[in-house]
């Protein structure tokens, strides 16, 4: 199946699983007081025991519902929005955050904790319709072994990607229906220009870079660093996470003196996930306190190890796996949200003009 027909079968049933769940949740008008339910993407996660936490002391059960990538589960959030599938949702990003607010999809509430998050997280502070929970970078990630058996350097900025040596190689998420792609696509943008970008790609697909939909079938399924993959993958580079390296390391006995899997730290952009209270919610109050749950220290801390993210409370403490094994990005690449909300569609439209045809 070519690249176009995937992305073109995932938006539909990204739209008929939307459309499912409208269906569902508007076929009652009566929904459980005592049941909260949450909207995110399939990454989301969260220890058993912690989530067993907030429900014995809130009184409230809380329902998950994964609507695939995170640009997948913002669109069915957007076809959603007159009758919402839940009352929180949870994974959008400061690449698609000017799309969710101008779809009006949150309603105004400051959770419990706000004050122990650093003012350059919360990019919607003057309304509070969303809440900043977590950050990472998404970079390139290499396959150690392979380079080190084809005596290679694993490259280490954008530039290097488009080398001979490096043909045929990567496998990066397509921004129209991935988020990571997205912001790996918006940091081409800031470190080429908005007049250089263009030509970057064009060097870039030259170079055999292969488009898939989404970041599980990118990592899982076309990395050969992956050690939860299908093991039939061809690409030692990936568009991932700086934090994707202690993933790698969970639960290996004895622990390796490095990752399996490294992060080349000049191809890397800022990303900064937020929740928020849907509008239209059934249950707001059940909502308000699942979203002071998320922004909780006992959540932030729980995170990093399920989700491999990083938490926005600068009072949270970091495991030391992810400490050791996880890659620190001092300069990564951002753009301003203005400048994303002005210009983020015309270049998807323009990425999909020079690369998928």
């Amino acid at each position: 199946m070519s690249t176009t027909t995937r992305t073109l079968a995932g938006l539909i049933a990204a739209a008929l699983a939307a459309t499912t769940l409208a269906a569902c949740s508007g076929s009652s008008g009566k929904k459980d007081a005592r049941t909260v339910t949450l909207v995110s993407h399939d990454s989301f996660a969260v220890s058993k025991s912690v989530l067993q936490d907030f429900e014995k002391q809130s009184g409230y059960k809380v329902k998950v519902l994964k609507g695939g990538d995170a640009g997948q589960a913002v669109n069915q959030a957007v076809l959603t929005k007159d009758s919402p599938q839940g009352d929180v949702f949870f994974g959008i990003d400061n690449t698609l955050l000017s799309r969710g607010l101008k779809q009006g999809l949150f309603q105004p509430y400051a959770p419990k904790g706000l004050d122990s998050v650093p003012a350059g997280y919360q990019l919607d502070a003057s309304e509070h319709r969303v809440t900043p929970i977590d950050y990472g970078d998404i970079c390139v990630n290499y396959d150690r072994a392979y380079f080190s058996s084809h005596h290679l350097t694993p490259p280490s900025s954008f530039a290097d990607l488009t080398k001979p040596q490096y043909k045929n190689l990567l496998v990066t998420e397509n921004p129209a229906t991935s988020s990571p792609g997205l912001a790996f696509q918006l940091g081409t943008v800031a470190a080429f220009g908005q007049d250089g970008w263009q030509d970057y790609w064009k060097k870039l697909k030259a170079n055999g870079v292969e488009v898939v939909d989404g970041w599980e079938q990118a990592y899982d399924e076309r990395f050969t660093g992956s050690a939860g993959g299908h093991k039939n993958g061809d690409k030692p580079l990936v568009v991932s996470y700086a934090s994707s390296p202690p993933a790698e390391v969970l639960d290996k006995k004895p622990e390796p003196e490095q990752a399996p899997t490294g992060v080349a730290t000049g191809t890397c952009f800022r990303q900064v996930e937020f929740a928020g209270l849907l509008h239209g919610a059934q249950n707001t109050k059940g909502g308000k306190a699942l979203l002071d749950f998320l922004l909780s220290r006992k959540f932030q801390e729980d995170m990093p190890l399920q989700m491999f993210v990083n938490p926005v409370r600068k009072d949270a403490r970091l495991p030391e796996l992810f400490t050791r094994y996880g890659q620190k990005v001092t300069s990564p690449k951002t753009v301003q949200p203005q400048q994303i909300a002005a210009h983020r569609d015309q270049w998807i439209k323009q990425w999909s003009s020079l690369v998928l045809k």
